[in-house]
């Protein structure tokens, strides 16, 4: 679609309308776009309209340019009287009079557009941006243009963003208007200087600080040229007193977010008595324009540095794509007229000065470049502002739409409120007990019941690993301890049931802390997925959201209390009393002591060091020596009935543990949270209970009412680019 926008223009441009009327009977047949009419038929009705004016201004340019050739042939032939003859008619005339009446409408609805701030929506709209290192001489450039005194002084005079709007009209009474901060002022030709000022001192203060808050002044006036500039602060670097010490840096970036868009026209001030490579603006404007092809220059102070001024503007070493023009401003009291004339007069008769082409010397040359590049700026941008407004409009009227109702009554909270609760038991049991991850698909730490197996498996391996679980480490040493601490008047071979629970008890006793632990960091997770999936659904609630997360928090902390209670329970049961119904404790036994005489033969009769036993492996046998059969025939077997319990144990922290969370889980998720967050926010801690839910939070407040001020001044904008196309096509 975008290929074929711009066909048309290509072809507009070249006059070449029946084939674009061909073009667009192709395209307006093909199925895939027939399918699109409904949503981009008005906006190519839009386009359409368009083309008869941008082919009217395209022609008013090419006259215009055949003009200023024609001047410049005639100086070059000699023929002086009838140059001046037509200078003279050009100078009495309004500058560029014929393109007032087409381009005056377009050019009204961008400053409107501008007037409603529609950039900060995102759209750029033409604009030809004033630029210049300080007292190159911006102002007295600015007031050739528009024929009035601007403010004048010692460092920065511009302090915010002067936007001015140049309009001609027949009326030989002039008109000025000051528009700043919501109000307008009317001024006159006197005062208009110092109600600049004024204003200025209003907007960025009494002091010699700066401001990005524009300032528009309305020219209306019979012989200026219909144009819109942007006039900004002076570039200087060494701040002066009572200026910020980060002065330079404030001013360059007011300036680059005016002159980076690619729709803005830059028109650098340079002083002809400095070397233009060495100008700070002209550095900033390569920045943005490298090739210079939307930059105009504009050479001030010509009569103070006439030398090698030609070569300078023909040999163009900083790459000024669109040009150079030479001016001799106003000097001291004389009037306009009066510095017209004697700039006419100096350009012709200066021995190095009248060597300039006449097309690049005067101000009304510059006037007339400058309406050239404005009209066919807005000619190329218009169809696209056009399109952005659309889009943008589109775009936050879908956003307005995506948001939460405004809730009015407690019914309406009540219901948003079940609404809520419903969707985020409904999540969470997604996420916690069925395992289904679709509404977290790339968010791993979502996918609740992955990372939770996850965590019962290191769980398990930490039990298994820890040193209670290794029965090769000081093999028989301890049993042999106990078991003679334990001998009472009794058969040698039955073993000592206390000696067993000793062992046991120390054992369960060294590895107690793992599943408490355990339990700690699975409700702190478990309590990160329950508030992010609360959080989630309640953003638009301020007050909902503020109770839901002291309930949820609340709630995860109680849960968090009985499962470490019960886990300590659970250890305390496996110290308390040994019993298992598993018969796996039997056949392991069973099994182990199969080797019972083999190992203590071999401890009593070899001399290794090591001997292997199966299901247990290598283990240290030289300090066993020392004690007689009956004793290590004793420890042997109470080693085998510990290690084949041990794992019975081991598995039941885990198996219990396992059970225990599902449990928990599941009546958090179906049971608790719903009573645990309706009791707070009923409760007296949330104050007005579900009617606070009547209250947006502040961010969805300011991002409601920022969405609707954004449609409303779309709108403005859509209605008043409407009305000119409307003008266009009647």
């Amino acid at each position: 679609m975008g290929a074929a926008e711009q066909t048309d223009l290509a072809c507009i441009s070249e006059g070449e309308r029946s084939s674009c009327v061909e073009q667009h009977a192709i395209i307006e047949a093909a199925p895939i776009v027939s399918s699109y009419n409904d949503k981009i038929r008005p906006l190519l009705g839009a386009f359409d309209k368009l083309r008869s004016l941008i082919m009217s201004i395209h022609q008013i340019i090419k006259k215009m340019g055949a003009s200023k050739q024609t001047d410049s042939a005639c100086i070059s032939e000699g023929e002086g009287s009838s140059c001046v003859e037509q200078h003279a008619v050009i100078e009495a005339a309004p500058i560029v009079s014929s393109y007032n009446d087409k381009i005056r409408p377009l050019l009204d609805a961008i400053d409107k557009l501008r007037s409603l701030m529609v950039m900060e929506e995102g759209i750029q709209l033409p604009t030809i941006v004033v630029v210049g290192d300080q007292s190159s001489g911006k102002s007295s450039v600015l007031e050739s243009l528009a024929g009035i005194s601007l403010p004048r002084g010692q460092g920065i005079c511009t302090r915010v963003p002067l936007i001015m709007r140049l309009q001609h009209h027949s009326r030989p009474e002039p008109e000025f208007r000051l528009e700043y901060n919501g109000k307008v002022e009317h001024t006159d030709e006197v005062k208009i200087a110092d109600d600049i000022v004024n204003a200025t001192n209003v907007i960025a203060g009494g002091g010699k600080g700066i401001s990005n808050t524009p300032l528009t002044l309305l020219v209306k006036k019979n012989g200026v040229p219909d144009l819109t500039m942007v006039d900004l602060p002076g570039i200087t670097r060494v701040p002066v007193h009572g200026q910020p010490e980060d002065i330079y840096d404030q001013i360059k970036n007011m300036i680059m977010l005016y002159i980076k868009p690619e729709e803005s026209i830059i028109l650098n001030v340079l002083s002809a008595t400095v070397d233009f490579t060495t100008c700070e603006s002209i550095r900033m404007s390569q920045s943005v324009d490298k090739a210079g092809d939307r930059t105009l220059a504009v050479v001030t102070k010509v009569d103070k540095a006439p030398e090698g001024l030609l070569e300078k503007v023909t040999a163009d070493d900083v790459g000024i794509g669109l040009g150079y023009v030479c001016v001799r401003n106003r000097i001291g009291d004389e009037t306009y007229e009066e510095a017209r004339a004697k700039s006419q007069q100096l350009f012709q008769t200066h021995p190095l000065l009248s060597k300039i082409d006449k097309s690049m010397v005067g101000i009304p040359v510059l006037a007339q470049k400058l309406v050239q590049i404005q009209a066919s700026s807005i000619a190329r941008n218009l169809p696209d502002i056009v399109k952005k407004i659309n889009d943008r409009l589109s775009s936050c009227l879908s956003e307005l739409n995506k948001m939460p109702k405004s809730l009015s009554s407690v019914a309406e909270a009540m219901t948003a409120f079940m609404q809520i609760i419903g969707l985020s038991k409904e999540s969470l049991r997604k996420i916690l007990m069925r395992g289904e991850f679709d509404e977290f698909p790339d968010d791993k730490h979502m996918h609740c019941t992955a990372r939770l197996y996850k965590m019962l498996n290191q769980y398990s391996d930490q039990l298994h690993k820890c040193e209670e679980s290794d029965p090769k480490s000081n093999f028989l040493v301890e049993e042999i301890k106990i078991l003679e601490e334990a001998n009472g008047i009794s058969l040698p071979n039955f073993v000592p049931r206390n000696a067993f629970l000793v062992i046991l008890q120390g054992k369960v006793k060294g590895i107690s802390s793992i599943p408490v632990g355990f339990v700690e960091k699975v409700w702190s997770y478990i309590e990160e997925v329950v508030m992010s999936v609360l959080m989630h659904n309640t953003e638009n609630y301020y007050q909902l959201q503020v109770c839901t997360r002291r309930a949820g928090h609340n709630l995860i902390t109680r849960m968090k209390e009985r499962s470490v209670e019960w886990t300590m329970e659970m250890v305390e049961m496996e110290k308390q009393t040994d019993y298992t119904g598993n018969p796996e404790y039997i056949s392991e036994w069973s099994r182990l002591m199969g080797q019972q005489d083999a190992f203590v033969h071999a401890v009593l009769s070899k001399n290794e060091s090591t001997i292997s036993i199966e299901g247990i492996g290598e283990v240290e046998v030289g300090d066993l020596r020392q004690y007689p059969q009956v004793l290590l025939s004793q420890a042997f077997d109470l080693k085998m009935r510990i290690t084949a319990y041990w794992k019975v144990v081991l598995r039941r922290l885990v198996d219990c543990m396992a059970l225990h969370l599902q449990l928990s889980v599941s009546k958090l998720v179906n049971q608790d949270m719903e009573i645990e967050i309706v009791n707070e926010l009923m409760g007296p801690n949330c104050g007005g209970g579900i009617e606070k839910m009547l209250v947006e939070s502040p961010a969805v407040a300011t991002k409601r009412e920022k969405l609707i001020k954004s449609i409303k001044k779309l709108k403005d904008s859509k209605e008043i680019v409407a009305k000119i196309l409307d003008g266009v096509a009647t």
